[in-house]
């Protein structure tokens, strides 16, 4: 705990490179309607480097003192699965679930199901997490290894460990229900008073039913108010906005079709979250 300015004068001290280029991505910056954004150039100069080895190491006998203080809370960094497991309440085979698990003749697992039934048999000492992404099954002895997973993504150029089923965004969120050849499905949120970037699309064309709230809908020249069970329909390349003019969350189902769905089949002419191309 510290004041801001005696932070800004110890990385003065140790670290005069790293505050330059801190204090150069804030000159920079821009702000819109909802956020004020540090210079993107300038702030990936900033050297990744953690605060204890930067500066925090280097004050005790200094001019910025260090207090430390003794707290007997427990503590558990839960830094892989098998340390979810060790803290969790236990039945007498040793296992540890959550959600909507069924385990037969098994012992000392840890199931977590965020999405649907999981159900193990005859199984003993395993890590398994299931969520609407993707399914682990890992030795509880080598749940760290994750990590090699996660690079196997990257090596295979996929996009799993990047983009989720579910992506938040400024305005709300979205989540990939189903998708198939030329098509794909989306719940789709947008908080009160919020919207969408004003844009088109040169590969698909997109339905929209509302199914909570009040849509206002920009699809080319026309501009219209849509409630609960009502549609719309937006051609391929036509210029369109989705925003939420009232007070609770507005829920729609988009359906895409077209001949390519990917997220950056967008161009944006306006946006309120400094994303117009």
């Amino acid at each position: 705990m510290l004041r801001a300015s005696a932070w800004l004068a110890a990385l003065e001290a140790y670290r005069p490179g790293i505050l330059m280029c801190v204090r150069q991505a804030w000159d920079k910056r821009s702000a819109d309607r909802y956020f004020l954004r540090p210079s993107q150039e300038e702030f990936l100069a900033i050297l990744a480097e953690s605060i204890d080895f930067a500066v925090m190491e280097h004050c005790p006998g200094s001019a910025f003192p260090i207090a430390m203080v003794p707290l007997d809370a427990g503590w558990n960094d839960l830094g892989a699965w098998d340390a979810v497991w060790k803290t969790l309440p236990k039945d007498m085979e040793g296992n540890a679930h959550i959600g909507d698990v069924i385990a037969i003749d098994s012992c000392n697992t840890l199931v977590h199901a965020s999405t649907r039934l999981v159900g193990v048999v005859g199984v003993d000492n395993l890590i398994v997490i299931e969520t609407a992404d993707a399914i682990l099954i890992s030795d509880k002895s080598r749940s760290q290894d994750v990590k090699r997973i996660v690079s196997a993504l990257g090596t295979q150029e996929r996009l799993e460990h990047a983009l989720h089923r579910k992506v938040h965004r400024p305005w709300g969120w979205y989540d990939g229900i189903d998708e198939g050849d030329r098509f794909k499905v989306k719940r789709i949120q947008v908080k009160p008073k919020a919207s969408l970037s004003l844009q088109k699309h040169h590969h698909r064309a997109e339905h929209w039913i509302v199914v909570k709230g009040t849509a206002d809908i920009t699809n080319g020249e026309k501009v219209t108010l849509l409630t609960e069970n009502q549609s719309t329909y937006i051609p391929l390349g036509e210029v369109h906005r989705l925003a939420n003019p009232g007070t609770i969350p507005l829920e729609i189902i988009e359906v895409q079709s077209g001949s390519y769905l990917g997220e950056d089949d967008i161009i944006r002419f306006e946006d309120s979250y400094g994303r117009s191309d």
